[in-house]
């Protein structure tokens, strides 16, 4: 072990998270390898900074494949540009500030005492880029309006587990859809500002599209939403009511 170096114990503790997390960052190809020393694995500042930003984008509401898609970019030959310019245009759609509670907290909100099954919530959470897990029980938010949804969701009396099942679907319909936005924006506005050579004066402009395309997505992609879902819940009623026998 040599000067600077940490095994993956203080690595975690230099950057504020688990061992856990540590791991399953490295396993998502997030983390490059640590040098190893037998068994042990020793990691440098370049690591301490990798987890840093993986920490600072998920704060910004990024989530795990977003940042790992970041993370690529970032390891390519443009990647100082590359990053600087993807956090410049993601400002507008940062989300709230990261919050932290603990188990015990989130079992109260839901109303339950089986804390085994709060643990499992929370692993599942984990995995998604919702939470962040950390010593002793204690849970750093990340997206505090996604986890409030699904707070309400399980007082309702729906099972947690169905709504992670749900909500991952959801993730991927939500990540196509805001793709399609993306490809219309870069194909049409951007595009046109790069046959410019990108002007030092056409940057104002470019943020202004980038911004009003938030509310613009917003309203198109809930007043779908509402169509679709008065659709699908007047079909299902349909078939429940027709499969009810004559009174």
């Amino acid at each position: 072990m040599t000067d600077g170096e940490l095994t993956v114990d203080q690595l975690a503790a230099r950057v504020g998270m688990t061992v856990r997390n540590v791991r399953a960052y490295a396993a998502r190809g997030l983390l490059p390898p640590p040098r190893l020393v037998g068994r042990t694995g020793y990691y440098g500042p370049d690591h301490v900074a990798r987890l840093s930003l993986v920490r600072e984008l998920l704060g910004q509401g990024y989530t795990l494949a977003a940042v790992q898609k970041v993370i690529t970019r970032q390891e390519g030959a443009d990647g100082g540009s590359s990053l600087a310019l993807h956090r410049a245009l993601m400002a507008p759609w940062q989300t709230e500030q990261p919050q932290e509670t603990d188990l015990a907290t989130l079992a109260a909100r839901t109303g339950t005492d089986d804390h085994e099954a709060v643990q499992a919530v929370a692993e599942a959470l984990a995995a998604m880029g919702v939470v962040e897990l950390l010593p002793e029980g204690g849970l750093r938010v990340l997206d505090p309006a996604l986890l409030e949804a699904g707070v309400r969701g399980v007082r309702l009396g729906i099972p947690a587990a169905a709504l992670i099942e749900a909500q991952q679907r959801v993730v991927e319909l939500v990540e196509e859809a805001a793709e399609t936005y993306v490809a219309m924006f870069r194909s049409t506005v951007w595009q046109d500002f790069l046959d410019a050579g990108t002007p030092e004066e056409g940057w104002p402009a470019i943020q202004a599209v980038v911004e009003g395309l938030q509310p613009v997505a917003a309203q198109a992609l809930l007043a779908s939403f509402r169509s679709a879902m008065a659709a699908a819940v007047a079909a299902a009623v349909d078939d429940v009511t027709g499969q009810q026998p004559p009174a």
